[in-house]
């Protein structure tokens, strides 16, 4: 109460101001460790200044170049770039981006853009709806893919593969959650070479995690039209489950993969789904 009534000029606290404390004379706040803190988090401080016709100023403190981690300055630098009228909704595409979209129906919050949000949460309730009205689903049935060797992220651990379309690459936010949208609603493997072709023809030569994140679409098609539940790629075996049980080869093994790194599993695995078709 002090300091609102001007009697301090400092007022030092935690986060609890961000719950919306609403001082019109307060225009400047710094936030030390900023890259401890979540991007809606520091969207909300920063919202706690510049609330009258004085201008704010928001100071971001944050350890030298090389100490932050990846997702770290991609908040710091998202902040930075989205800060006039409409910045909340862009900020909130590039924390979708950043964060992944997490698991609507299930306790996981986090996850991917690409595989679980919005269009599947559509297309389970389509489900739901068809099989009370009585009316068999055209809808293709959800696959559980994991692979051990992959990361949906755009810097993979030491190891892993990555999987999805950087700011480098498609520099607009809306046009990339498009994409991975896109991605997501396709339901044949000629859908994918068609959309890898467009991508290449609009944005230039693909990365390697954008390439990488099209292989996993077409695993998930393949999956899905030969009947697979669950995929899961582990130490180099490919362990398919369908409704008669696992998928063996013709020495009644669990098939492996010659290929050691996540790309080349993909399109191994992709290629086996095929001949299984």
């Amino acid at each position: 109460r002090r300091f609102e009534a001007g009697e301090y000029d400092l007022l030092l606290c935690t986060t609890i101001i961000e719950s919306g404390l609403d001082i019109p004379r307060a225009n400047t706040i710094i936030v030390n460790r900023a890259d401890r803190f979540g991007l809606a988090d520091l969207y909300q401080l920063r919202g706690r200044v510049g609330r009258s016709s004085k201008r704010g100023y928001a100071y971001l403190l944050v350890p030298p170049q090389g100490i932050m981690d990846a997702e770290a300055r991609q908040r710091i630098d998202a902040l930075k770039r989205h800060g006039g009228l409409g910045g909340g909704l862009n900020l909130a595409l590039r924390d979708l981006e950043i964060r992944g979209a997490g698991n609507m129906l299930g306790a996981e919050q986090s996850g991917h853009i690409a595989a679980v949000g919005f269009d599947l949460y559509c297309q389970l309730l389509k489900e739901a709806v068809s099989r009370l009205s009585d009316h068999k689903s055209s809808l293709p049935i959800p696959v559980e893919i994991t692979f051990d060797k992959t990361s949906f992220a755009l810097v993979a651990a030491k190891g892993r593969t990555a999987l999805g379309i950087p700011a480098a690459y498609v520099e607009d936010q809306s046009t990339r959650v498009d994409c991975f949208r896109t991605l997501q609603r396709m339901i044949d493997v000629s859908e994918v070479e068609q959309y890898r072709a467009e991508l290449r023809d609009r944005f230039g030569p693909l990365p390697d995690c954008v390439s990488s994140l099209l292989d996993y679409t077409r695993v998930r098609i393949l999956a899905q039209k030969n009947g697979v539940l669950r995929l899961n790629v582990r130490e180099g075996r490919l362990i398919m489950e369908t409704r008669k049980g696992l998928v063996r080869n013709q020495w009644n093994q669990v098939p492996t993969l010659f290929h050691t790194d996540g790309a080349g599993q993909l399109k191994e695995v992709a290629d086996y789904l095929q001949n299984m078709g």
